[in-house]
């Protein structure tokens, strides 16, 4: 049998050594607030936010939330970004993604200041990213990499193969892995003989956004296995990109879904609003 990667354990006890740092913090007079923006009322939207909302509540940070209509304008939401940067009182700003299309996504990352930037999708992040300096980092890849480490798995000289190449996360899971000294292959749509590059994997993290598309096929025997995707499947169902029953009995380790990445996005965001408060004192 695998190891069962278990996020939700994993993120719950993040979640209860950021309470401690946050309560210290409280103590010498910093207090935290995240800035919460929705625009529109997108169903899986409003789960995410309401999941950030009662994080922050439980380790003890204030939020600030915005729930505007569909209708609200580019420069409406960008002048709402503006006033929240220059705000004392608000350390982090997160805006849900997707927005509704007539409002520029890229234009909006921009405009948050970079050091208020707890999602880590700024280009400001990403650049400190690439060249190994500190800064915020996208939460869902910086929550694998707690997963490893927390759950004992070697990442240093291992070959590690991405499939997947989002700037959300394939992109940033990369840099990350390297910088834990990890060989890394990023692999994608185009990618010729996909099943020979991840069968190559020692650790291999899933994120092609396709139902159970990940078989044992593609999998090593012994490999780590990582699976980012999450969809509904034709019962109604939470299933990942990887197929859990065909390739788990193949794995040393496997995280499941629901309760195994998933958790640790939030976990991680709520990390990077800690670390946002030594950014603005």
């Amino acid at each position: 049998m695998p190891q069962i990667i278990d996020g939700k354990a994993i993120s719950a006890q993040i979640k209860d050594e950021l309470k401690e740092k946050v309560a210290a913090l409280k103590q010498e007079g910093t207090s935290l607030c995240l800035a919460v923006i929705q625009v529109g009322n997108d169903p899986a939207s409003s789960v995410y936010v309401g999941n950030k909302k009662k994080a922050c509540a439980y380790i003890g940070i204030e939020s600030l939330s915005y729930e505007l209509d569909e209708s609200t304008t580019q420069e409406e939401l960008l002048n709402l970004i503006k006033e929240l940067n220059k705000r004392q009182d608000v350390n982090g700003i997160l805006v849900q993604l997707p927005l509704p299309g007539h409002i520029d996504e890229d234009l909006v990352i921009r405009t948050i200041d970079p050091s208020k930037d707890v999602d880590g999708f700024h280009p400001q992040s990403v650049g400190t990213l690439c060249i190994g300096q500190k800064g915020f980092v996208s939460c869902t890849p910086a929550g694998i990499i707690q997963l490893l480490k927390r759950s004992g798995i070697e990442i240093a000289g291992k070959e590690c193969v991405i499939i997947g190449r989002s700037n959300i996360v394939g992109k940033p899971m990369a840099l990350l892995l390297l910088r834990e000294n990890g060989t890394v292959t990023v692999a994608h749509s185009k990618t010729a003989n996909l099943k020979d590059v991840a069968k190559r994997a020692d650790i291999l993290v899933v994120a092609v956004g396709k139902p159970k598309m990940i078989t044992r096929d593609y999998v090593k025997e012994g490999a780590v296995v990582i699976d980012v995707g999450i969809h509904r499947n034709e019962n109604n169902k939470l299933c990942g990109d990887v197929d859990y029953d065909d390739v788990a009995p193949i794995c040393s380790a496997i995280t499941p879904v629901p309760g195994g990445v998933g958790p640790m996005t939030i976990a991680m965001l709520m990390n990077n609003c800690v670390e946002s408060a030594a950014l603005n004192r």
